[in-house]
């Protein structure tokens, strides 16, 4: 048996040739998982190429309709000829399995019975609007002005020369979301060379350790009163709520790029938010549609090599340093994000420049945006989560990160592209800095 899969008016359809014995349905369950993104709702497969069918084709169709209840979509068969059809009858699938006559007919069902959760806001609430991309806004409750709050220096990071007692340890409960550089181990000692790209959401630490081995590691503790503690070179942690929250919405075949994203943001907020002074802090839940990476290769520690005077940013000494692949895809799996943007277009006199200096440094590998924004984020990336932007951000975060399939964790370049998401934004009011 083979098959091949398109999408039609946002309808995922796979048209089947072969039989669908229990041997083509184990491969058709593959091949469905395979091309299943997370944001798909709606399926149909097109039987006019299979003649014959099983209980293991009646199982797998079982499955995937179980599938797309759980993404509040919609499972469809077009076009089944006469012995699946007595095959589906017999079986009394055929009052519980939507049948069309053909895949044109399914799609105009599906397109016409589609349900828009977002609808609501979309009259009540503002948009801001461009080329086939919208975000559109709903506000948040504030409860205390957002701040940045600082650990670390980040001249001893771009310059190695942290040493033991720059090692700073954050308890798993104090932290909701932040970034920074950081390491799990039995003591600081242990936990020193290994200091990586670190995230932290709802008190689960996801970090790529400096070991050579480029891949991720995490631990969520079940007892957030635990003593197992994060430590950490530099952490950027948000204090405080997002004063809104964004609904991305993209045409059909479209993305858009976290450049972007930050983009509108900044202008809109000129607009229309008094309080905003160019620095905002934004965590992002949406679907992929490319990932682009870099991160440090080994631990920015006194004693690494670094010649005195010089930065692990500096031209010579990336190559030894810094890695970055533009190429990581993950079309379609899941993006948990956490990070800051400041507009260097705007206004920031607001803050000293001493606190500016201690948040961020341009990333060489993020080209085109250095002279306008600078930009900071670390993503997790999760497959199998059902994207709903009715559902509300923050519960939903703390959801994926506790249930959902692990996949990786990078510091996003700023070409990272999404084509759909949900978007907390906080408009940073004051920097804190720990020492």
């Amino acid at each position: 048996m083979d098959a091949k899969s398109e999408r039609k008016e946002g309808v995922l359809i796979f048209f089947i040739n072969g039989r669908l014995d229990a041997f083509g349905a184990q491969q058709l369950d593959e091949w469905i998982k395979g091309a299943l993104h997370d944001d798909d709702k709606e399926l149909i497969l097109d039987l006019s190429g299979s003649t014959y069918l099983s209980s293991g084709g009646l199982r797998t169709f079982n499955i995937l309709k179980k599938e797309m209840k759980r993404r509040n979509g919609r499972f469809a068969l077009a076009a089944v000829g006469e012995y699946p059809k007595k095959v589906l009858d017999m079986a009394g699938f055929s009052t519980i399995i939507e049948m069309f006559p053909t895949v044109d007919a399914a799609v105009e069902d599906m397109k016409k019975k589609r349900k828009n959760p977002t609808l609501f806001n979309e009259i009540f609430y503002k948009k801001i609007e461009e080329e086939g991309i919208s975000l559109t806004i709903e506000p948040g409750w504030m409860t205390s002005p957002p701040a940045l709050r600082v650990t670390g220096d980040m001249a001893k990071v771009l310059n190695a020369r942290l040493t033991e007692a720059d090692i700073k340890t954050k308890k798993f409960s104090e932290i909701t979301y932040s970034l920074g550089l950081g390491a799990l181990g039995a003591d600081k000692k242990e936990a020193m060379p290994l200091l990586g790209e670190m995230i932290t959401l709802y008190g689960s630490m996801v970090w790529l350790p400096t070991d050579g081995n480029n891949t991720p590691d995490f631990l969520t503790p079940l007892d957030t009163e635990s003593d197992v503690p994060v430590y950490t070179g530099y952490n950027v942690t948000l204090d405080g709520p997002f004063n809104e929250y964004l609904t991305l919405s993209t045409g059909d075949a479209k993305s858009v790029s976290i450049a972007d994203i930050y983009r509108m943001i900044f202008s809109g907020a000129k607009s229309r938010v008094k309080s905003y002074k160019g620095i905002v802090a934004v965590a992002i839940w949406g679907v992929l549609e490319g990932l682009s990476s870099s991160g440090i290769k080994k631990a920015p520690v006194a004693g690494s090599g670094l010649p005195a005077g010089s930065s692990i940013m500096d031209p010579a000494n990336q190559s030894q340093w810094m890695a970055s692949d533009t190429g990581m895809s993950y079309k379609g799996d899941t993006l948990v994000s956490f990070g800051f943007g400041i507009d260097l277009t705007g206004d920031l006199s607001g803050f000293p420049k001493e606190d500016l200096d201690a948040l961020y440094s341009t990333n060489p590998a993020s080209r085109g945006t250095s002279k306008v924004m600078a930009l900071h984020n670390h993503g997790v990336v999760f497959r199998g989560v059902p994207y709903d932007a009715s559902l509300d951000l923050n519960s939903q975060v703390k959801k994926i990160v506790n249930d959902a399939t692990f996949v990786d964790m990078r510091h996003l370049l700023d070409s990272t592209r999404l084509r759909r998401a949900k978007i907390g934004v906080a408009y940073i009011q004051e920097i804190v800095r720990e020492s």
